[in-house]
C-alpha cells in the first residue's frame, strides 16, 4: 500500500535507466505501490496501481518520477554539464534494508578500514579525523566538509596512497553525493552520486553514477572499482538491524566520527520523515 507519508512523497525518485526501458510495460514499485513505465511512440510513460498517470522527467541517463507534488526540481549537478568528464554509470543493486540505511553508510568514514581494506581504507589508519556538518536550510541540504582520509586506491588509478580530501552532499533524504580530489587531476574534483529508489520501507534499489576528471582509467576499470565497493557496502547495510533507520539519539550510540550521521538522522527527524524509519523501543 502507497505511503501516507507526504513528507516521502513529496519527492523525485529515479527509478529506472532511461535506456532500459522500451514499449513493453515495465513494472517497479515506489514507496510501497506499484507502477508501470513504459516507452510508448509518445514518448516515456508512467502509471500507478489504479492507472493514474505519473509526472516523469529524464536526465543523468536516468528516469524519474514523483507519487506526490514535489516543492523543488531534481538536484542540479554541476559536473554532469563538463564535457571532458568521464560518466559511469554503474548498474542498479537491490538492497534489502531502507533507503535511508543506505545513504548514512555512504557518509560512514569509519567502515573504510575494516570493510574496504587496501581499497578506501587500511588498519592501522584508522583516524576519521574532525570535519564539519552544514545545514544549508536555503538550499535545504546537508553537507560534510572538510573530510579527510587516508585511502590505499580512492580511484581506479590510484596505486600509491593518498590523504583523500572528500566533501559529502545530502540534497534530499533518497539521494547522496561526494565530492573527491581527482588523483589523476588534482585540480579538480570528481564527483559521484547515490540515487535510491525506495520500493518498501525495508527494500530499495540504488544506483551510483560517477562524473570522473580521469583521462586515463578505461571505462572497464572505472565501473568494476565503484561496483566492488558498492557490493561490499551491501553486505553491510543488509545485516544491520533494524532494517529501518531509527531517528531517536538514544536508539543507537554515536562516536564522533558520526557526526554526519547523527546530523542526517537530525535533518530527517525535523522533516518528519517517516517511511524507511525505525520506532525506537528502549527504556
Amino acid at each position: 500500500m502507497r505511503t501516507r507519508d507526504r513528507v516521502a512523497l513529496d519527492e523525485w525518485y529515479a527509478v529506472a535507466s532511461a535506456d532500459e526501458l522500451g514499449p513493453a510495460p515495465w513494472p517497479t514499485r515506489l514507496l510501497g505501490e506499484d507502477i508501470t513505465l513504459a516507452r510508448t511512440p509518445a514518448g516515456l510513460a508512467a502509471h500507478d496501481a489504479a492507472g493514474a498517470p505519473l509526472p516523469l522527467r529524464e536526465r543523468y541517463g536516468l528516469v524519474f518520477t514523483t507519487l506526490g507534488a514535489p516543492r523543488g526540481e531534481i538536484v542540479e549537478i554541476a559536473e554532469a554539464v563538463e564535457p571532458d568528464r568521464r560518466f559511469v554509470p554503474c548498474g542498479w543493486t537491490l538492497l534489502r534494508a531502507s533507503g535511508l540505511r543506505v545513504v548514512e553508510n555512504f557518509l560512514d568514514m569509519a567502515h573504510f578500514p575494516y570493510v574496504h581494506a587496501d581499497i578506501l581504507g587500511a588498519e592501522p589508519r584508522t583516524e576519521v579525523a574532525p570535519y564539519r556538518v552544514e545545514f544549508r536550510r536555503e538550499a535545504d541540504e546537508l553537507w560534510a566538509r572538510g573530510c579527510r582520509f587516508w585511502q590505499p586506491r580512492a580511484a581506479a588509478t590510484d596505486t600509491t596512497g593518498t590523504m583523500m580530501e572528500i566533501d559529502y552532499r545530502v540534497p534530499s533524504p533518497f539521494v547522496v553525493m561526494l565530492y573527491r580530489v581527482a588523483p589523476s587531476q588534482p585540480h579538480r574534483r570528481d564527483c559521484i552520486a547515490l540515487f535510491i529508489q525506495p520500493m518498501e520501507a525495508t527494500l530499495c534499489r540504488a544506483v551510483p553514477l560517477m562524473w570522473l576528471a580521469d583521462d586515463i582509467s578505461t571505462h572497464t576499470a572505472m565501473l568494476h572499482f565503484e561496483q566492488a565497493i558498492f557490493l561490499q557496502d551491501r553486505v553491510i547495510v543488509e545485516n544491520q538491524r533494524p532494517l529501518a533507520l531509527p531517528l531517536d539519539p538514544r536508539a543507537e550510540i554515536p562516536t564522533r566520527a558520526d557526526s554526519s550521521s547523527v546530523a542526517y538522522r537530525r535533518w530527517l527527524k525535523e522533516k518528519g520523515l517517516r517511511f524507511g524509519t525505525a520506532e525506537w523501543t528502549g527504556a
